[in-house]
């Protein structure tokens, strides 16, 4: 129980890789045509609009048809913006989606068939399943409470004139089954999936995967800061498997893993990429960096039962003058300091600040 706590609240305060989803689905040639659909939703809506306007059940007098033809200026404004400029930041992401979910509950409402018009409720099922996707538990939250403050509005509408309340209660328990149970529970298990992927199953830090979608956030975030890479190399940890055997090898990475945690906070960027090498990312300058990467040498070679153990340390330094280099370039320069310092017997930092601020 105390578990699923922890990992529900984790959920709830994730911010969700919303710009790395956004570049990945742009860059593969077989799903970028996601945007190309997301754009026809507009069309829909614009359809809907003007038929509902044009309809014998239409919006009642001028003012509703203005309304009608502001939603359907919106909608082919909607598809335009998708289908023509790169895809929109997580902002004007959230940005939209809320215009559409106004949009659509607005559109609901001008129909003068109130069965009808609640029914139209299930285009938020639609914006939410995109929320659900792309942003995190609080904007779908928000969603959610949008969807029940719709059905309830267009509902009432229903028993207000005279309609059959059973009618209104079934379509209020869909919307509530469809919007406010299903995307969420579906959000949290691709949240949990998605973890899975990019966690190291036996230490708890990130993985390869996880390190590469971190990176390209972090070096984002901050072109113009200094950023460092710390790469770790445990010394003769392959002696530590064949005389003690892999369980305590095992152990000796757990316990490694925790240690690097407490040495460097929840500030820098912590993955396990290989057997017994780790790496280290974050916006630090040349002395911090320098700090960070002994306290972390100290820390691993802390006197520990039954298996002592220590690392190689590399450091490479940017300092942030310049465009940033690639993550990759960083952690190519990073690995042939740890290198240099195992050579040179290991339990040792070797730091590189010759990173070109050019380098890409």
């Amino acid at each position: 129980m105390a578990h699923g706590r922890v990992m529900l609240e984790a959920w709830w305060a994730d911010p969700a890789d919303y710009n790395w989803l956004a570049r990945a689905l742009d860059s593969h040639a077989a799903v970028r045509w996601s945007k190309v659909v997301v754009g026809a939703g507009g069309l829909v809506l614009a359809g809907i609009a003007m038929l509902a306007s044009s309809a014998d059940t239409g919006p009642p007098g001028r003012p509703g048809q203005a309304l009608d033809w502001i939603i359907t200026a919106f909608a082919l404004f909607w598809a335009v913006r998708w289908w023509l400029f790169p895809w929109p930041s997580r902002t004007e992401s959230v940005a939209l989606f809320a215009a559409a979910d106004l949009s659509i509950t607005v559109a609901c409402l001008q129909e003068s068939n109130r069965v009808y018009g609640a029914l139209g409720l299930v285009l938020l099922v639609i914006t939410g399943g995109y929320l659900a996707v792309m942003h995190n538990a609080k904007v779908l939250a928000l969603h959610a409470g949008w969807t029940m403050f719709s059905v309830i509005a267009l509902t009432s509408r229903i028993v207000a004139v005279g309609g059959d309340p059973m009618v209104a209660l079934a379509i209020v328990l869909i919307s509530v089954a469809a919007g406010v149970v299903l995307l969420p529970s579906m959000q949290f298990c691709y949240w949990v999936l998605r973890l899975d992927a990019v966690t190291d199953p036996l230490t708890g830090l990130l993985n390869r995967r996880g390190l590469e979608l971190h990176l390209s956030k972090l070096v984002a975030s901050g072109r113009q800061s200094p950023a460092c890479a710390i790469a770790l190399d445990l010394d003769r940890f392959k002696d530590i498997n064949d005389r003690f055997g892999h369980g305590a090898g095992d152990e000796v990475l757990v316990r490694t893993a925790k240690r690097l945690r407490r040495a460097v906070g929840s500030e820098l960027v912590v993955a396990r990429t290989g057997g017994e090498e780790f790496v280290i990312f974050g916006h630090l300058a040349a002395q911090q960096a320098r700090t960070a990467a002994e306290l972390v040498r100290l820390t691993i070679a802390e006197p520990a039962e039954p298996v002592a153990v220590t690392g190689s340390i590399g450091v490479a330094v940017f300092d942030g003058v310049c465009d940033a280099p690639s993550p990759a370039y960083l952690l190519e320069r990073a690995d042939d300091a740890m290198y240099r310092a195992k050579q040179l017997g290991g339990n040792l930092v070797v730091v590189d600040e010759l990173v070109e601020s050019n380098a890409t």
